[in-house]
Order: structure tokens, then C-alpha cells, then sequence
């Protein structure tokens, strides 16, 4: 069965390889993505001369790939052993979330202090399209273009780049958690977040964004539980996630 998902991954990754444009960014996107969403699982043997074969490449741009996956710690690449996709990190998902939070909440109060009806625009509109899918994998495709917005506006794309390599273990997490999405609660909170930039609320979009941001690892005890083959943990007592309410800056 691992053979035939592997294979089947190699296959998503070498579809329509632009050769015009670099081959190793576009390796590790795909490669990436493929992680990220669990076509492979840990413990999967990937090899480089595969994948360069099934994609009709040389060696190199797969290594380099490997070597910037390894980076993000969703690859261990083994000396005479091979490549393998690693566990997922619980200490490190706790880490992004923290990260997260905190670089996020900032960024939602420099939108609320000068709102941009332009902005609240196009975010209502995202929030509309949220509010139509049938698939959590297409909800978090939207989220992430959510949050990009965020970023974006906030005039911290550089910083949202920085977030995206923080986050790949917490992703993860989140497509092993499909099933258990509340989406029209995740809905509603983009909508709170919305309504409190557009209000000059600083506080409440802080508020907000903290809250969104708990909610969406809320699950991660019962998700870990029912996956443990998944999770790498760390020695002594597992600490939990922290979902206690924010309480409102003044």
C-alpha cells in the first residue's frame, strides 16, 4: 500500500512541470504539498533518483529540493540510509501556532488602525466564497488566501513568507483534521476579525484574530490520539494547546 501511495504521489509531482522555469523551486512546492497534505506518510522512503526519473530531470534540482524540505524538518535525509518523510513535530506545531498568533495579531491592528473600505471589501467577498464550499480541502486553500490578504495589506508579505516555513508542521495537523472542521464556526470568526478592522477596533481585532488562530488546533489532543503513528513527541509530560479565551485589551 505505501509503495502505491508513493508512486501515485510521484506522479502529482511530476505532472506538468514547467520547463521553461526553474525545476527546483517548482520540486519543492510539489513535494511540499504533497507532504503537507499526507500523500506521503511518515516514516515513506522517497528517493531523489526516482523522483528525477518519474520527472525526467537531473539529480540536482530533486536534491536541492530535499535539502530545503529537510530544512523545514518534513524531510530526514538519512547518510547511506535514504530520505524519509520525518513525523510531525508536536512541539514545533505548538511553536507556529504561537508564532502565529502573535505576528498575526499584530498585523490585523496595523489594518485597524487606518481601515481600508477597499480591503473590507474584497475580505467580505472571501468570506462569501468560505461560506459556499462543500470541501474542507477547498476551505483551506481559502483560508490560506484569508490570511495572504492579511499579510499582504498589513504590508508584511515578506513576513507571511516567514509564517508559511513556520507553519508546515501545523498544516499538516489541519489536513489530518478534515473531518472534524467546524467550518461555520472558522467562518464566523474571519467574519469577527472583518468587522472589528473595519471598526478601528484594535483590541477586538486583536481579540479576534487570537481566537480564530486557538480554534483552529482546539482538536489537536483527539487528533494526535487518533493518529499516533503520526506525531513526533517530546519526552516527560505533552503539553496541550492553549484555548483559554483572550481577554480584550483595553
Amino acid at each position: 500500500m505505501g509503495g502505491l501511495r508513493i508512486m501515485t504521489a510521484y506522479g502529482i509531482i511530476s505532472s506538468d512541470l514547467d520547463p521553461g522555469s526553474a525545476i527546483a523551486p517548482q520540486l519543492y512546492l510539489r513535494l511540499r504539498d504533497a507532504i503537507i497534505r499526507n500523500r506521503f506518510a511518515p516514516g515513506d522512503r522517497i528517493s531523489e533518483s526516482e523522483i528525477a526519473r518519474a520527472c525526467d530531470v537531473s539529480r540536482q534540482p530533486v536534491r536541492e529540493a530535499f535539502i530545503k524540505l529537510a530544512g523545514e524538518g518534513l524531510l530526514a535525509i538519512l547518510p547511506q540510509r535514504g530520505t524519509i518523510i520525518t513525523k510531525i513535530s508536536y512541539t514545533a506545531v505548538l511553536d507556529a501556532r504561537f508564532l502565529r498568533e502573535a505576528i498575526e495579531a499584530d498585523m490585523v491592528a496595523i489594518l485597524a488602525s487606518a481601515p481600508d473600505a477597499g480591503l473590507i471589501g474584497d475580505l467580505r467577498r472571501q468570506i462569501a466564497q468560505q461560506a459556499a464550499v462543500v470541501d474542507s480541502k477547498d476551505f483551506i486553500e481559502l483560508d490560506e488566501r484569508f490570511h495572504r490578504t492579511l499579510a499582504d495589506a498589513a504590508g508584511k508579505r515578506g513576513t507571511w513568507r516567514l509564517i508559511e516555513g513556520l507553519k508546515s508542521q501545523m498544516d499538516r495537523v489541519r489536513f489530518l483534521s478534515l473531518g472534524q472542521f467546524p467550518l461555520a464556526k472558522l467562518i464566523d470568526q474571519h467574519a469577527a476579525v472583518v468587522d472589528r478592522i473595519e471598526a478601528g477596533d484594535r483590541p477586538g481585532a486583536n481579540t479576534a484574530i487570537r481566537t480564530h488562530l486557538r480554534e483552529v488546533l482546539s482538536d489537536l489532543p483527539q487528533i494526535r490520539a487518533a493518529n499516533p503513528d503520526f506525531f513526533d513527541l517530546p519526552d516527560g509530560e505533552i503539553p496541550e494547546p492553549v484555548n483559554a479565551p483572550i481577554k480584550e485589551e483595553t
